[in-house]
């Protein structure tokens, strides 16, 4: 098995040279003292502390991202985003590059060790960092237990603009993520692979999940009736149409998404009822996001 599923001294380059552009001269030095040490002696014990020590003496301002470097790391990893990181965070994922990982045993050992011994913070930098990590297959159970936590941090590292959960996760795991995230109020939107990981069973909860909100007198997320694009039928279609003659713009909108992105022939017959939903559906001033925007007000 290789190690890395990605070209780990060009991701580790371009992390290095984004905390050298963040301007604080303080921490970049400390760093590269921690670096030499690092190689020096190649200690176990000093790695773990240095670990622990970043935020000491990074701080925990926040890091900012030319599009040259996003679109760089963008491409050494589909979906890998360090957009909202704070620096200590950025110097922790770049630490973890460090690490050797020739010898798997003792890489995912010590791996282990730092997410049992993490802190809050640690933890969602730990999870923040999936998609770098080497032997990505062996960190599935970790993000399962990651999903059933109750810390939002942990909770926003896995699901928000991460795109090891879709790489990785098995369907039963992936379909908790999207349920935990509704429950939670992540957004949506922001959870890589969403559309592309829909599927037949996880439609059938969000249709379930929708019924118990609705008997309740509780809003159902808009957003989560994407996920029946490809999937509709003749008993889930009554929610759509239910939807179409909603009072309430965004679920019309919804549902105008749900049928102009499905093949099933109700569905399309419905839309044809509103060309002008339809043309701006078209024309890019409906969409998923834009919803999504709306609701966030």
């Amino acid at each position: 098995m290789t190690a890395y599923v990605y070209d780990l001294g060009k991701v580790s380059l371009l992390l290095y040279q984004l905390l050298q552009d963040q301007g604080n001269d303080n921490a970049g030095q400390w760093l590269e003292k921690r670096l030499q040490i690092q190689q020096s002696g190649n200690s176990t014990q000093q790695y773990l502390l240095t670990f622990t020590a970043i935020p000491r003496f990074t701080g925990k301002q926040p890091v900012t991202v030319s599009q040259e470097t996003a679109t760089a790391l963008q491409k050494e990893i589909p979906g890998f985003f360090v957009y909202d990181w704070t620096l200590d965070k950025l110097a922790r994922v770049w630490w973890l590059l460090l690490l050797p990982a020739d010898d798997k045993s003792f890489y995912l050992q010590q791996v282990e060790n730092l997410f049992n011994g993490a802190e809050m913070n640690e933890l969602a930098t730990l999870y923040s960092a999936l998609p770098l990590l080497a032997y990505p297959e062996e960190w599935i159970p970790r993000t399962a237990e990651g999903i059933r936590s109750n810390i939002a941090p942990v909770q926003e590292a896995i699901m928000v603009r991460n795109p090891y959960p879709a790489r990785y996760l098995p369907e039963a795991a992936w379909n908790q993520l999207v349920m935990k995230a509704i429950f939670t109020d992540k957004p949506l939107q922001s959870i890589e692979g969403l559309s592309r990981r829909a599927n037949a069973p996880l439609a059938a909860i969000i249709v379930d999940f929708a019924h118990e909100r609705q008997a309740a007198g509780r809003p159902v997320n808009p957003l989560q009736w994407q996920l029946l694009t490809h999937f509709l039928n003749s008993t889930n279609f009554p929610d759509i149409a239910r939807l179409w003659n909603s009072a309430l713009n965004v679920e019309k909108e919804a549902a105008a998404l749900v049928c102009s992105e499905s093949s099933y022939p109700p569905a399309r017959e419905l839309l044809v009822q509103a060309p002008e939903i339809a043309r701006e559906i078209s024309q890019g001033l409906i969409s998923w996001n834009t919803i999504a925007d709306k609701i966030s007000l």
